[in-house]
């Protein structure tokens, strides 16, 4: 629905916005969302606008409704009787209605088809004004889409006909705005045109005798191209106007285009490097008169003789080749016309020996809700290796110098030291943040990935790679989550699919942040570049001649804005979506305006987060081969970062099913089963569907597609939003995996699974008191697929709850009753390194680049677990001393430990569905989970008292207190145990577990 954007701060801004405040003076963007017009022409109140009525069109082609009624009520006014009038017949695909408004200055308004079939704005209806309004496809514009669109003016005076494109900034109608020369100017917001083909709109219009006019383009909600102040000036004859680029007596860009037979450039820079038996193949993007589809790559040598293979992306992983065996590559590029290149230089590469396969480098395989998750920023966790610190160009100016606390401080050589640390704590996964080559000037969290198919060296040491991480781990039984981000790039694109070339002037002005080029250096982020001195080197991201193949608009030109130093800002010289920098073959070209709309999926979050288009082919090739290479080191499970900004059917169709036929021919159908791929579909609101919009609700990507869209993914994708909104949140599919029948588990129905579970945003949201997120995290479960899958977290490193900026700071007892909520109830409890010990409580999570890491919720963590570890098993401690010893003496690692023994010790905490049918209580419940030889059954109440009538009869064993319990009349009543404490009787039970602490007793 639409609504005011909202724009959280997901990651960092780049040091340069704060320190230099690019961005903010870049000048008004022409045709993005939001942006003020900036005409010198005079802008009136127009009569509409002082009217008492509104006209309203209503567009019909993608409802193909029958018939069309307007339901409606003017501001303070009553509504109209359902369902509404009926509105009549305008133009092809219009609908129109004119409404008396009286004294009202606008009204409400639905749309629907006389059938119940309604267009409520997502359920927060249409707030219209007066005049002409349009309403197409959830976008409100002011203009007459059907007035005189008559192509042939009167024959007595000079015609012009103007084609405009909004390719660039996507607007979804258009306004020509004009003043014949010597005459008036038409009332705002102009006249509409009409669609000519797909990205232009044309009109004509009669300029009497005049031969040209003064003209400017909106997109009739307040957002105006109007040539950056200057207007327009248009002549006679047909003209195109594209990027603010006018072109005379052109040629109609609607009509049929001729053939192509030109080929693309030649592939160029084709590299190959071997490890162990495996090839990767790069190569430099071919350009085309069009556009280029798609390469081949040509192997030979080795027993298999010559092989061509088709490829997508400027990266190729050869994989499974002969040991010490010479091969020969080549690529050609391919247009979409089917011209083929010429070969590129074919490049020579030498394979070594086969690669050692321990055990420990593949997945463990086990079902996934067995397992605790521990969440670390690696960079902020422990510093096992010093000599792979950095910090970036703000190391100094944000206080992290003063305190010796580079940002990439932790690594994996500190976690490989401490996985007996967390294990102690009885955690058997950790979750860990992006490992990909990152990129920008703060990017020690890992979103901002340039490399995807390179491990960050800064996080790597000798002995301690990231394929150690993993063997290390699962050598202790542990899993290891990858955070894995398939939205965004870095502003700096991905290397070896597109990177952006910027403007830079290394004059006086800006020698401090352009690096003197350094031929030969390429970027690691660890290696230091001897000119510059920086690890953070950026020398080959920029350019004072313009590059071949530059889309960028206005390359090198002053943008008339000034830096807050007063040095003279150009355009090309920031990443933009607007500034055609960005090829739409890779990366979306516009803003998010609507969060909870269409665009969030197709635009840019922010500007140091650069939009992947997820539905071309060369993006998905490129990103599936690069989580194919972590797959194959044996990861357990991937984090999907910012999953809800890209549609559920590219999930479905492209990237779910690469996974699971990756680690498929991997390591077999049982390993794929269990491993777990959980999603951040971030809804920061605490009702059950997200402001109405299913299609930006958690549940909603848990579920397979139910009806077949366009073969083309990105016509597919804008199919499936608008299907799923019109039927709304009463008609998605419901499940019964997460609910006991009555006393009885079954077997859950996973046929309609998608492959992606999901964080419990909505539980998140609600941790303000775990009464709140308990009653709120059921209530959505009969729309999720399975929610006993659900990964469950108090905060994060982005948010606490209520969308907090801040680490919770409830307290620890209430911390206490957190836990033992999430530690019994469905899902899979998941905490934020050091919450154990309440670590940075209250302290802002993120503040950005320009204050000292130390004083946020990302703080180094390391200090107190210095010393020696050794745990005796999940949730025990063989050894411990220095200041690790103190960190596990505190009150909620006792609540954790025990917790944890707990749970792995009755499976229906783990797996079970749940009830609370014949349950009375805060927080109680019934579980069971049922398996071959295995029946494990328990009634559980957090803090307050609980009874439970119409149970199996039997004999029950409390696991905290040790208490026996028979009942022969199916009914079990216990009394509170407190806060922060709980009962779990099981029938047939272990017993008393673990020892009391200050909580649990």
């Amino acid at each position: 629905m639409r609504r005011t954007p909202l724009h959280p701060r997901r990651r960092p801004f780049m040091a340069l916005v704060t320190a230099a405040g690019l961005l903010g003076l870049l000048g008004p963007l022409t045709g993005v969302p939001g942006t003020a017009p900036t005409s010198q022409t005079p802008i009136e109140p127009t009569a509409a606008q002082a009217a008492t009525s509104a006209t309203i069109f209503y567009y019909t082609k993608t409802k193909n409704w029958p018939t069309t009624y307007l339901h409606y009520a003017p501001d303070g006014g009553s509504w109209t009787t359902v369902p509404g009038v009926r509105m009549a017949a305008a133009c092809t695909d219009w609908v129109k209605q004119t409404v008396d408004l009286g004294s009202a200055a606008g009204l409400q308004a639905t749309f629907n088809n006389g059938s119940g079939v309604w267009d409520n704005n997502g359920g927060a209806n249409y707030a219209l004004g007066t005049g002409a309004i349009t309403v197409k496809d959830g976008v409100v514009a002011h203009s007459d889409p059907c007035a005189d669109t008559d192509p042939d003016p009167d024959p007595g005076g000079n015609a012009a006909t103007v084609y405009y494109s909004t390719a660039t900034s996507g607007w979804s109608t258009a306004n020509l705005h004009f003043a014949p020369a010597g005459g008036s100017w038409t009332p705002v917001p102009g006249v509409g045109m009409e669609a000519a083909c797909t990205g232009w709109w044309k009109r004509t219009v009669d300029l009497g005798a005049a031969t040209s006019m003064k003209a400017a383009f909106n997109n009739g909600n307040g957002v105006w191209d109007n040539n950056n102040g200057a207007d327009y000036s248009l002549p006679t004859g047909v003209t195109t106007v594209r990027d603010r680029t006018v072109t005379r007596d052109a040629k109609d860009p609607c009509a049929a285009e001729e053939p192509d037979t030109e080929p693309p450039s030649v592939p160029a820079k084709v590299t190959a490097s071997a490890t162990y038996t495996s090839v990767v193949v790069s190569w430099e993007p071919s350009t085309d008169n069009r556009a280029v589809t798609k390469y081949q790559l040509t192997r030979t040598g080795g027993g298999q003789g010559t092989v061509v293979v088709d490829v997508g992306s400027t990266v190729y992983s050869d994989t499974g080749l002969e040991e010490r065996t010479a091969y020969t590559y080549s690529v050609k590029a391919v247009d979409a016309a089917g011209n083929i290149s010429v070969a590129s230089t074919a490049v020579k590469v030498t394979t070594g020996e086969k690669a050692p396969e321990p055990a420990s480098g593949t997945p463990l395989g086990t079902d996934p809700r067995k397992d605790p998750i521990y969440f670390v920023l690696t960079a902020r966790f422990h510093d096992g290796d010093s000599s792979n610190n950095r910090g970036g160009n703000q190391h100094v100016k944000s206080g992290n110098a003063a305190t010796n606390d580079p940002m990439f401080r932790g690594d994996f050589k500190g976690l490989v030291d401490k996985l007996d640390y967390v294990k102690a704590l009885g955690f058997s996964a950790v979750w860990i943040t992006p490992v990909v080559l990152n990129r920008s000037d703060y990017d020690y969290h890992g979103y901002h990935g340039y490399d995807f198919y390179k491990v960050d060296p800064r996080l790597e040491s000798a002995g301690a790679s990231y394929q150690d991480l993993i063997n290390a781990a699962h050598a202790k039984g542990m899993k290891i989550y990858q955070d894995v981000v398939y939205n965004h790039s870095s502003r700096w694109g991905a290397k070896g699919l597109f990177t952006p070339t910027v403007y830079g002037v290394r004059d006086s002005q800006w020698s401090w942040y352009y690096d003197e080029p350094s031929a030969g250096f390429e970027y690691d982020g660890l290696t230091v570049e001897p000119k510059s001195g920086k690890a953070y080197y950026n020398g080959d991201l920029w350019s004072t001649a313009e590059p071949s193949g530059n889309t960028c608009l206005n390359w090198g030109k002053p943008t008339g804005g000034k830096s807050p130093e007063g040095y003279t800002l150009y355009n090309c010289q920031w990443p933009s979506p607007t500034s055609g920098m960005f090829p739409k073959k890779y990366y979306h070209q516009c803003w998010i305006g609507n969060w909870e709309g269409e665009d969030s999926r197709s635009c840019w979050l922010h500007e140091d987060l650069a939009d992947f288009n997820t539905e071309s082919a060369p993006v998905q090739n490129y990103l599936i081969g690069a989580y194919d290479k972590y797959i194959d080191m044996g990861v357990d499970g991937f984090r999907v970062d910012t999953a809800v900004h890209i549609p559920r059917v590219t999930w479905n169709r492209r990237f779910l099913p690469a996974i699971q036929d990756r680690v498929t021919q991997k390591f077999g159908a049982e390993a794929a089963r269990n491993f777990f791929v959980f999603g951040e579909v971030a809804a920061f609101v605490n009702d059950k569907w997200n402001r109405g919009s299913v299609n930006h609700s958690a549940q909603f990507y848990t579920w397979k597609e139910r009806k077949e869209y366009s073969a083309d993914d990105e016509a597919a994708a804008i199919e499936q939003y608008t299907y799923e909104q019109q039927l709304g949140t009463g008609q998605q599919p419901t499940s019964a995996n997460a609910f006991l029948n009555g006393n009885s588990y079954h077997t859950p129905d996973h046929s309609r699974f998608s492959g992606m579970n999901i964080i419990d945003m909505r539980m998140h949201m609600n941790f303000g008191d775990a009464q709140n997120a308990y009653n709120n995290g059921k209530d959505s479960d009969d729309s999720t697929n399975d929610a006993t899958y659900n990964v469950v977290y108090v905060d994060s490193h982005d948010y606490g709850p209520n969308k907090s900026s801040t680490r919770y700071s409830g307290g620890t007892d209430a911390w206490a009753e957190n836990m033992a909520l999430m530690w019994t109830f469905r899902g899979i409890p998941t905490l934020y390194y050091g919450s154990e010990i309440e670590f940075q409580k209250g302290k802002q999570i993120d503040c950005g680049p320009s204050c000292p890491l130390a004083s946020t919720g990302r703080a180094y963590f390391g200090d107190h677990l210095a010393g020696e570890v050794k745990a005796s098993g999940f949730g025990t401690v063989a050894s411990a001393s220095g200041e690790v010893a103190t960190t596990l003496d505190q009150p909620l690692v006792k609540q954790l430990q025990r917790l944890n023994l707990i749970r792995r010790a009755v499976p229906a905490l783990q797996m079970g569905q749940y009830s609370t049918e014949g349950v009375t209580g805060q927080m109680a419940f019934k579980r069971r989970y049922t398996e071959g030889s295995t029946d494990s059954f328990a009634l559980v109440t957090v803090t307050g008292d609980a009874t439970w009538t119409g149970i199996p009869n039997g004999t029950y064993t409390e696991v905290v207190t040790g208490e026996t319990r028979t009942v022969g009349n199916g009914t079990l009543t216990a009394a509170a145990p407190g806060k922060g404490n709980l009962r779990v009787y099981v029938l047939n039970g272990p017993g008393k577990i673990g020892a009391d602490g200050p909580y649990l007793k």
